[in-house]
């Protein structure tokens, strides 16, 4: 691939960027999609007053990218909630890492790459990418110390960087845990794998046990219930029969009949019939030796136990209940808008085997998904692709179609296939069993991160073959060596991958097409009216992997192909409009995790080091540079020691609570009278049937708010 075939798939995403980003500054101006663009401020009640005509209407404009920039991380703190800023300020670090790169490796180690070997240079758009790339070098070459130096640069810049994001996301929590209003999570323990009992009820246990080991501290508790399909059927019907008797009192008081249809008849009723008649029912269930409990709910051995005080519910949690670790398992509880009810009835002694099955189910996934790359790498090579399909050869010499092929294809190919993956790891993290929400959205991005940091990076560097990536993973040694003459010939893949992946992705979010075909579709076919409530959540589990791979393939090709930190740079300033201007308008956040998903990034980033700096020794030692080589030695070194120090330093913070905090809150709650306060909305926070319905189901969907706005009110 030359200079010229990526300048034609750049020039093609730029424009496709450009067209759907004016595109999306015409359309977030009309009426019609308000719902689409603005759904945060209509789930506020914050309605946006349109002109019904006006020419600027259709006029493309920057006025959102100037909000958008200009939006500080207090107010994004104040409207999303810390895990949005957690996330933006993985783009800042990213926009300031790579622009120290950029510089260093733009001035300093390409042109070394370019000259690197005595050789006739043709004109600069026909030159092959590989020209400038680290491959291009000669070995034994006295220039190489400055590509370690540009690597010590990069490395250093990233520790300075990354200490002072995590230092301020922690103190960003603790300020979070410390001042906000009292969250109910803080006083409760999700208490799993209760003792079934031989005779009474499991909420007999619940009280029998914490009343005679926690007397001092123990409130009360609430047990976890149990509906199937079935039974949510008949609490509907029993819901729709409650409104007809509700509308049968208010026709009585107006002394008017109530008529009903029973079958095929008509009949006239009033509300002394009705009341028989549920009379009659409740008759019958008792003869059937059935109470209107036990006909409705079925306990599960999970309760949530509520205490006095923050202090005391973080000691309960942590400590074994019983000798027997798989009884009585207590954990912290997650917020009310966190719980993820219908994983609340797993059999505690089941989830080992979820676990299990659903990371080899991954993995299983992730070695699937070679079939495509193989694919896709195929069409990067073009005389295996003629070699396999003779009739192209004709169609392949044509100079514009070869480099739409070389240059754009394979990616865009790549990328279409790659959407399949969030919503099946999100389906793996569902039946892993996780209680949380928040849980289950971090375990689906961990699943995300490795599926395509290895099917993006290691299995498009290691040619596609399942057999080769094996026989490289049996021989660690050989690892450095492989990676060192592989990453420079992909560089052209990853480098196009970024153009199509990341520039479109980020321009398709803007505008939301999918959304915008359902709402107008919703609007205009189906005459359905705008829901303001129903509003979706950030997805973090497909946005945080992605712009962490980009962080990754940034590490590892700055000082082997820095052509690539130009679309990288591009591509976070981008995200970092983009994303604030989807945060403030289109997302709203149902649920807190207190910037949980920081250390990810963190781990991520330390991990992106680590493999630039293996890959850098394994080329200086195939260029032969011992001196280069002996010098990278010790930034590995140095690199672990920094990844221990912030793990000890700053990692509790994000698992668990400080007992001179909560000791603290404690003592303020109970000075200013609060508490009692406190100990009554505990009794209404976690409502697992919203008030007028009986059925968990309604729970559980996560593409609306109005249950949780109704959890919410409850607990107010």
């Amino acid at each position: 691939m030359n200079i010229f075939a990526l300048l034609t798939s750049a020039g093609i995403n730029i424009g496709i960027c450009a067209l759907l980003l004016s595109l999306y500054s015409v359309l977030r101006k009309q009426p019609g999609n308000v719902s689409v663009y603005f759904g945060r401020r209509l789930a506020e009640q914050q309605n946006r007053s349109l002109d019904s005509f006006s020419l600027e209407r259709f006029v493309p404009s920057p006025g959102w990218i100037v909000k958008a920039w200009k939006t500080s991380d207090e107010e994004i703190l104040a409207s999303a909630g810390l895990d949005a800023v957690a996330f933006v300020r993985m783009l800042v670090f990213s926009i300031r890492i790579f622009s120290i790169a950029a510089v260093v490796c733009l001035f300093g180690v390409l042109p070394l790459n370019y000259y690197g070997q005595y050789r006739h240079h043709v004109k600069i758009p026909s030159e092959s990418l590989d020209v400038f790339t680290i491959a291009n070098v000669e070995q034994g070459s006295r220039w190489l110390w400055v590509h370690c130096l540009a690597l010590y640069i990069i490395s250093c810049s990233a520790y300075v960087l990354l200490y002072f994001e995590y230092r301020r996301i922690a103190q960003m929590r603790l300020i979070h845990i410390t001042q906000s209003s009292p969250n109910p999570s803080h006083f409760t323990v999700l208490v799993r794998s209760i003792p079934w009992p031989e005779e009474g009820s499991l909420s007999d246990v619940v009280h029998n046990f914490f009343t005679k080991y926690h007397a001092s501290s123990y409130l009360s508790h609430q047990m976890i219930y149990r509906v199937g399909k079935v039974q949510k059927l008949m609490n509907d019907a029993e819901k729709v029969y409650k409104k007809v008797c509700l509308k049968a009192n208010m026709m009585d008081q107006k002394h008017c009949p109530l008529k009903y249809r029973s079958g095929l008849c008509v009949e006239a009723a009033n509300t002394s019939q009705l009341s028989h008649d549920e009379f009659d029912l409740s008759a019958k269930n008792k003869d059937l030796g059935l109470s209107d409990s036990t006909t409705k709910l079925q306990e599960c051995a999970a309760a949530f136990v509520f205490f006095k005080t923050r202090y005391a519910a973080v000691i309960a949690s942590e400590v074994l209940q019983s000798s027997n670790p798989m009884s009585w398992v207590t954990d912290l509880a997650p917020e009310p808008h966190d719980v993820h009810w219908s994983n609340l009835w797993i059999p505690y002694r089941q989830l080992w085997f979820r676990r299990i099955a659903t990371r080899l189910a991954s993995i299983v996934f992730m070695f699937l998904f070679i079939v495509p790359v193989t694919f896709v790498q195929g069409l990067s090579q073009l005389d295996q692709l003629q070699q396999a399909f003779p009739f192209l050869k004709g169609i392949l010499k044509k100079k514009f179609m070869n480099q739409i092929v070389t240059g754009y294809l394979p990616s865009v190919i790549f990328v279409l296939f790659l959407y399949t993956v969030p919503p099946t790891m999100m389906l793996f993290s569902t039946l892993e069993g996780s209680f949380s929400r928040g849980g289950r959205k971090r375990s689906t991005c961990y699943k995300v991160l490795y599926f395509t940091i290895w099917n993006v990076f290691f299995a498009n560097v290691l040619s596609g073959s399942i057999i080769s990536q094996l026989n490289t993973i049996s021989s660690p040694k050989e690892i450095p060596t492989q990676l060192a003459k592989a990453v420079p010939r992909q560089a052209t893949f990853f480098i196009t991958y970024v153009l199509t992946s990341g520039w479109a992705s980020l321009s398709s979010e803007a505008i939301r097409l999918f959304s915008l075909i359902w709402n107008f579709t919703k609007k205009y076919i189906f005459g359905r009216k705008n829901d303001p409530t129903s509003v979706p959540s950030f997805p973090y589990h497909t946005e945080v992997p992605r712009v962490l791979l980009f962080g990754l393939l940034g590490f590892t090709c700055a000082i082997l192909a820095p052509l690539i930190l130009p679309f990288l740079l591009v591509y976070f300033l981008l995200g970092y409009v983009v994303y604030r201007n989807q945060i403030l308008n289109v997302y709203v956040s149902k649920y807190e995790t207190g910037g949980r998903m920081w250390p990810i990034a963190h781990n991520t980033t330390i991990f992106s080091l680590l493999l630039a700096q293996i890959i850098a020794l394994g080329v200086f030692g195939v260029k032969k540079s011992p001196v280069a080589s002996g010098f990278v030695i010790p930034l590995l070194i140095f690199t672990l020691l920094f990844s221990e120090y912030c793990r000890q330093r700053f990692r509790p913070i994000f698992e668990k609570f400080s007992a001179q905090d909560l000791i603290e809150m404690d003592k303020e709650d109970e000075t200013c009278g609060r508490m009692d306060e406190i100990h009554q909305q505990l009794q209404s926070a976690y409502r697992q049937f919203s008030p007028d319905s009986d059925s968990s189901e309604s729970a559980e969907d996560d593409g609306s708010i109005a249950r949780d706005v109704d959890v919410k009110d409850c607990s107010n």
